[in-house]
């Protein structure tokens, strides 16, 4: 129930980015935040939003998984990578895609292609491309994570190992310019690595929100791969760095 107009706008605002603080809504509303928090109240008591300490957030998006989560997080950005990614891939290609937001809006963006030949350890992206247009999935095997529902380990790199491809694409979580493509768990940085391997092109697709980000585990330097696709110009040293190794940059236009 939408109990005045500022209780539409506090959903609307929650709807595009899932929670925000009481701070954040009082400024962005131009309103005291006592009046938050008694706009927030009834909110809360019929269950459209819940309440945390200093932020409120939307109650169906706080039941997601952290996939899920992630998914939502600068969308607009990923969908117009993903876009601009799949314009140039034919039909009767094949594409290898490591588990990401990224890459499974790229896989959304695919379902138009016919024919493709797709290797996997997403099984979101699986899913997505399985059983249309005359496709052929092939998903690596293992234990599959319950945060993002993907294939790790040894099976799975030797899974994709025997394959070569036309398109190898990777989602990948920090770019910075001394240490490269850095990601936050081992087994994907290890697993994005054999990715990067198997294809005539090697692409990474990241939003401009990983720039300047240090990850835990190096998947490799610049030189490791062939281009790079984003939504927004990357700083000076990124750009340098990518220049020096010889990869491509190519940034999507709104």
């Amino acid at each position: 129930m939408i109990h005045s107009k500022r209780h539409g706008e506090i959903l609307r605002l929650l709807n595009e980015e899932g929670t925000i603080t009481i701070a954040s809504l009082a400024e962005r509303l131009g309103v005291s935040l006592e009046t938050v928090r008694r706009d927030v109240k009834p909110l809360a008591d019929d269950g459209s939003v819940l309440k945390m300490h200093g932020a409120v957030g939307l109650a169906s998006i706080m039941g997601e998984a952290p996939f899920e989560r992630r998914m939502r997080e600068n969308a607009e950005a990923k969908r117009l990578i993903a876009r601009m990614v799949a314009a140039t891939i034919r039909d009767g290609e094949a594409i290898m895609l490591d588990t990401g937001t990224t890459t499974s809006f790229l896989a959304r963006e695919l379902l138009g292609h016919r024919r493709l030949t797709v290797v996997t350890n997403s099984s979101d992206i699986a899913r997505t491309l399985a059983t249309v247009n005359g496709n052929k999935v092939y998903m690596a095997g293992g234990e599959l994570h319950s945060d993002s529902g993907a294939a790790f380990g040894i099976s799975a790199i030797e899974f994709v190992s025997r394959f070569s491809v036309d398109h190898a694409v990777i989602s990948i979580g920090a770019v910075d310019a001394a240490a490269g493509l850095t990601d936050y768990e081992l087994e994907e940085a290890e697993f994005a690595r054999m990715v990067l391997s198997r294809g005539q092109r090697s692409l990474v697709v990241t939003d401009h929100t990983k720039f300047g980000r240090q990850g835990l585990v190096r998947v490799c330097g610049f030189d490791g791969f062939s281009e790079l696709a984003t939504d927004q110009p990357p700083p000076p040293d990124i750009a340098a760095a990518l220049t020096h190794a010889g990869a491509r940059l190519t940034i999507a236009a709104a």
